[in-house]
């Protein structure tokens, strides 16, 4: 039995590279990068939940989040997937992207989604600051999320939110980034 992956072309090409354009980030607007949040915690839900046996991505990164020409995301890059045994061990050998993997894997090499949620925390802390959160995720491991300002973390290419509702959503998900991690 063969199993294959069919891709739709992403016009935009990956998350990582938008966000590094300097004239394509300014299209993700703090909408969009919510936007993008959701998609990606959707398929991540999808693989965990829905799919049987579950799987486990293990490479969560924004060079693997595709953006379509419409701007929604998607998962992309199974290449070191792979199914959760329900009823077995799940040990592992240690693959992920540098600076994404969850730091119990390292030492547990016990794949679980758990890794999927850690790397799932820093991409989205990634969206929220254009770029990858490097010693700031140390930091946020060791605060309250009552003292971490939003808007001190928001990517310095578009300006502040403004409205209400945005605000609010980017406090929610910076919420979720401390969970994650």
């Amino acid at each position: 039995m063969h199993v294959f992956l069919v891709y739709e072309f992403m016009e935009r090409g990956s998350l990582y590279d938008m966000l590094r354009n300097d004239k394509e980030v300014i299209q993700l607007d703090w909408p969009k990068r919510v936007e993008i949040v959701q998609g990606v915690a959707w398929a991540l839900f999808y693989l965990h939940h829905d799919c049987v046996p579950p799987i486990l991505h293990r490479d969560i990164s924004s060079k693997n989040v595709l953006i379509s020409s419409d701007l929604e995301a998607h998962v992309s890059d199974f290449g070191i997937a792979r199914f959760l045994e329900l009823d077995g061990p799940n040990w592992t050998t240690f693959a992920s992207t540098h600076g994404y993997s969850a730091p119990e894997l390292a030492y547990t090499m016990a794949v679980t989604e758990k890794c999927d949620v850690s790397s799932f925390g820093l991409l989205v802390l990634e969206v929220l600051m254009g770029k990858h959160a490097g010693d700031l995720i140390s930091k946020i491991q060791l605060l309250a999320v009552e003292s971490i300002n939003v808007k001190d973390v928001l990517d310095p290419h578009l300006p502040p939110p403004v409205y209400k509702k945005t605000v609010h959503e980017l406090e929610l998900v910076m919420k979720i980034v401390v969970s994650c991690l």
